[in-house]
């Protein structure tokens, strides 16, 4: 990302300087995927590609958006900062965003903004957690909100939730929030308990591998999922014990699985309990610099998100098994909601363009697709740069 050239095209746009520019990563969970709805373990870390703010009070009651990604731009006058634009508009993250702090009396006045990203769009690393952030950080910067970083976490998961009306749960936004460079997060996500462990990957890079097959089916496909879990634990709580399926260990679930009254139940219940120990197993793995343990794990983990909870699909299953049969690869799952979207790797540093090229050529002759990698960095959360 070229910042000279963007803070140039900032001065073109809006005919002086840029006041401040803002940083926000993009993110990718390591390992615990649908879980976090089930009030389970998570394990994301924040990238080094992510999106760029360059900002400037203006005094003319006037929102101006523009991005240098997506073609469309929009003037909004500060009074209408509470009503969303009509259509599919990249503009109501960010004012979704305004609008939770205008609920918290902290009023957004004037501002010329250009967003830039480079996080590629629909690929599953969290995009519009990024843009969320970045406003987030940059309103509170430059209004006074004084406001902690978690706070601002709640408060961009809500703007998604509320305003733009998409029923994600709480990890993108906490990912990108707070975010520490060379470190993944474990985070419990009904109770918000996190810590941050060191990903020691010496002579390992992390690879991001996108399918480029757009995620049609995840939406109705996660909605489903979210239904069946919420089955699955009335069946399985007669006590009225647990609040989540993840309050349920698997030897307890060994113990009373036949309460379920279908095999996909059974199938859906048993990757949520499984994949929280996923989760446990793995930071201890690298807290006992265990990396090819962890590896392992991810694998499993795929294996359970393509048999039990159905969400991989063709082109992601393609992406793995080519990883699996690849030299110098110790770990590679499916991450995000599936159905398309990316995997993620753990590849020794050595063999890094070797996996590339071989992945590369069999997902293309399997699928008929081509993919894009990413060499990803692990980089610290959203933040105003000097």
């Amino acid at each position: 990302m070229n910042l000279k050239v963007l803070k140039s095209d900032f001065e073109k746009l809006y005919g002086k300087p840029a006041d401040a520019v803002f940083f926000s990563p993009g993110r990718v969970n390591l390992i615990g995927e649908h879980t976090d709805y089930n009030g389970g373990y998570v394990f994301p870390c924040a990238l080094s590609y992510g999106t760029y703010l360059f900002v400037r009070k203006n005094n003319e009651h006037l929102l101006r958006f523009a991005s240098a990604n997506l073609d469309r731009r929009e003037d909004v006058t500060t009074d209408k900062i509470s009503q969303p634009l009509e259509g599919d508009a990249w503009m109501n993250y960010p004012l979704g965003v305004m609008d939770q702090f205008k609920k918290k009396g902290i009023n957004v006045e004037g501002l010329d903004l250009l967003y830039s990203g480079n996080i590629p769009n629909g690929a599953g690393l969290s995009s519009s957690a990024s843009i969320e952030l970045v406003t987030a950080v940059m309103i509170n910067d430059l209004f006074g909100g004084n406001l902690p970083m978690m706070e601002m976490v709640k408060m961009s998961q809500d703007a998604e939730n509320q305003f733009v009306g998409v029923n994600c749960g709480i990890m993108d936004q906490f990912a990108v929030g707070m975010g520490k460079k060379d470190h993944a997060l474990a985070l419990k996500c009904d109770t918000l308990e996190w810590s941050a462990v060191p990903l020691k990957l010496d002579g390992y890079k992390i690879i991001i591998s996108n399918s480029n097959k757009r995620r049609g089916l995840a939406d109705s496909k996660y909605n489903e999922r979210r239904s069946e879990c919420e089955q699955a634990l009335k069946e399985l709580n007669k006590e009225g014990r647990y609040q989540t399926l993840s309050d349920i260990d698997f030897d307890t679930f060994n113990q009373i699985f036949e309460r379920l009254s279908s095999d996909v139940l059974l199938r859906r219940a048993r990757h949520v309990i499984t994949e929280n120990r996923r989760v446990l197993d793995a930071m201890k793995a690298l807290e006992n610099d265990n990396i090819q343990e962890f590896g392992q794990l991810m694998n499993a983990s795929h294996v359970s998100l393509r048999d039990d909870y159905e969400v991989t699909g063709d082109e992601l299953d393609a992406l793995a098994e080519e990883a699996w049969k690849t030299e110098g690869v110790i770990g590679s799952r499916m991450t995000g909601a599936g159905f398309g979207g990316c995997t993620v790797s753990l590849v020794r540093e050595d063999k890094v363009d070797n996996f590339i090229n071989q992945v590369g050529t069999a997902y293309n002759k399997r699928t008929g697709l081509k993919p894009l990698f990413y060499i990803a960095d692990v980089g610290d959360g959203a933040r105003r740069l000097e």
